[in-house]
């Protein structure tokens, strides 16, 4: 006891308990602390934030509000995520041209990066959908089959049973799916854009929004042909009755007619 009393009135002795708290203390901060590449990450994060802030500032927040909190002229943005961003303004429905029942497809006018800027700064005010990737909306591997009986249980009442898209109340209508991307299919089914209700994986899981895409690419993709030969437009029982009212009606008109004037004929001679 008297040589460790002695050892702890050394004038060194405090030198050495500091070195060690401060070898201790160093080592535990090398082994928590993040590393290089996620300080980079974030860094490179914040960045990208900033940047949409800056644009969405010009293009956005006349509408939407300087915090994204809505304004009389444009819905709340906090929480809608980035997948919203992306289709919204991927398929140049944003920014709006101007008011009316229904915001139209056009002409993009960002680039992707500055979709993806745009993306990630809203993301930041509230979490919401995130941008899929490949993996989730790629139509490969899908049943096309099952796809199909998704789409038109969930979907045909309003876009068409081959998405060729129809006429809903009050101006508004459910555009045509042809030659949309599949990364835009997927993201309108996970946030449910305008007049159309939403689909998140609890209703319909990302398979089966894989097999919906998959059935869409079957019968109007590039390559597709209509199996029952002549589709009419695709535009279902209107333009079928259509057809069958002008062409087959009235080729049966015309054979009564016909049978009649023979019949008349005969009696004559």
């Amino acid at each position: 006891m008297k040589k460790l009393s002695a050892r702890r009135r050394h004038p060194l002795a405090a030198l050495v308990v500091l070195l060690l708290a401060l070898v201790f203390s160093g080592g535990l901060y090398a082994v928590f602390a993040p590393t290089k590449e996620a300080q980079a990450d974030t860094t490179a994060q914040s960045l990208t934030i900033e940047e949409g802030k800056k644009l969405y500032s010009v293009g956005c927040a006349s509408c939407h509000g300087t915090g994204g909190q809505g304004t009389t002229d444009g819905p709340s943005l906090v929480g809608v995520g980035a997948a919203a961003v992306d289709f919204q303004v991927g398929t140049g429905r944003m920014p709006a041209q101007q008011p009316g029942a229904q915001v139209p497809r056009k002409k993009n006018i960002y680039s992707q990066a500055e979709i993806d800027q745009l993306a990630a700064y809203i993301a930041s005010l509230g979490a919401g959908p995130s941008v899929p990737t490949k993996d989730q909306f790629s139509p490969e591997g899908a049943d096309i089959a099952k796809g199909g009986d998704l789409f038109r249980t969930n979907c045909a009442q309003c876009h068409n049973f081959t998405g060729k898209g129809g006429a809903l109340t009050h101006g508004k209508y459910a555009p045509s799916l042809e030659g949309v991307d599949p990364k835009h299919i997927y993201e309108a089914m996970q946030t449910g854009p305008q007049n159309m209700p939403s689909f998140p994986d609890t209703t319909l899981s990302e398979q089966n929004k894989k097999d919906i895409i998959a059935y869409l690419n079957a019968v109007n993709g590039d390559e597709s042909e209509s199996p029952g030969g002549l589709e009419l437009g695709g535009l279902g029982p209107v333009s079928e009755g259509l057809f069958g009212w002008i062409f087959g009606l009235g080729g049966l008109i015309v054979v009564a007619v016909w049978v009649a004037a023979r019949t008349a004929k005969a009696k004559k001679s």
